[in-house]
């Protein structure tokens, strides 16, 4: 597990197992705040020891950015925490959480340890504020790669954590691409000082513009190119050929997980533009 200080009080954490998830803590005279869990129990349980045994305070609350395993799973090694998300991560937790945690369980033992801890505290609209010591946290939504996606922006160092609503490659399947691009132009302009992704490393200030214009891009590239592929006849063949780098981004991005990541965009997008297609009354 990687960690940095990014400004007084306020800790970054990146996992050096799982596709660089990261987390974040904000640190309190007397308690923290974290900001989602790590994928793997022996990496959150680090990042607790050291909130708790090297800064000297327990965690009171986890905000989760979303429902998903590698943000959220790692809440029951905080025991006591009170967890706070949207009331659709809640949602999401309780229909499918039990299924995937079983499936994991089976698939690798360190998931044995993980116990399911659903969202007490949530919210569905507007902004959720929080107070620690002299930071003040805004939560708000930003769907688009989850449909309960919320990012957390800390008032006065400009930090935002972002969730899943910002990687390195935007990441759809699931989740709904016009909704993640209004998301990503929202946090444009939020006047940040950094932005933590939910995968990657940390984008500074100077960074921040181009990173924006190149996840928007990203997104009106696919649009686009699987728009034109779906009228082909071979259309399968076709998406195929719809390469990373033609879309703007890299494929050695997230220790190489972005091409995969976004042969899934595109084949998602594809199921969603050929259903709209079989529908006469919705153009494309």
């Amino acid at each position: 597990m990687q960690r940095e200080r990014i400004s007084e009080n306020v800790y970054w954490f990146q996992s050096e197992i799982y596709a660089q998830v990261t987390a974040g803590a904000i640190i309190g005279p007397q308690w923290a705040v974290l900001i989602d869990t790590l994928a793997m129990p022996e990496e959150t349980l680090a990042m607790r020891s050291f909130i708790e045994e090297q800064l000297g305070v327990p965690v009171r609350y986890i905000i989760l950015t979303h429902s998903h395993a590698d943000h959220a799973w790692g809440s029951c090694f905080f025991p006591g925490a009170t967890v706070i998300a949207s009331t659709e991560c809640r949602r999401l937790m309780q229909e499918t959480g039990a299924e995937a945690l079983e499936k994991a369980r089976h698939q690798n033992p360190a998931f044995r340890q993980v116990k399911l801890v659903h969202p007490h505290l949530t919210f569905d609209e507007g902004t959720f504020y929080l107070r620690v010591g002299k930071k003040s946290l805004s939560l708000f939504a930003t769907p688009g790669h989850s449909t309960d996606g919320i990012s957390v922006l800390v008032e006065e160092d400009r930090v935002l954590f972002a969730g899943d609503a910002f990687m390195p490659l935007p990441y759809i399947v699931g989740g709904n691409l016009d909704e993640l691009t209004a998301s990503i132009k929202k946090i444009g302009k939020l006047g940040l000082e950094n932005i933590i992704q939910g995968h990657g490393d940390i984008i500074l200030r100077g960074e921040i513009e181009e990173a924006i214009k190149s996840n928007l891009s990203y997104l009106a590239a696919i649009r686009k190119a699987v728009r034109t592929a779906a009228r082909r006849r071979n259309a399968v063949e076709a998406l195929g050929q719809i390469e990373i780098e033609a879309c703007g981004k890299s494929r050695v991005a997230l220790s190489g997980l972005a091409e995969e990541l976004h042969r899934r965009n595109v084949r998602a997008l594809y199921r969603q533009i050929r259903d709209e297609v079989e529908d006469p009354s919705t153009p494309i």
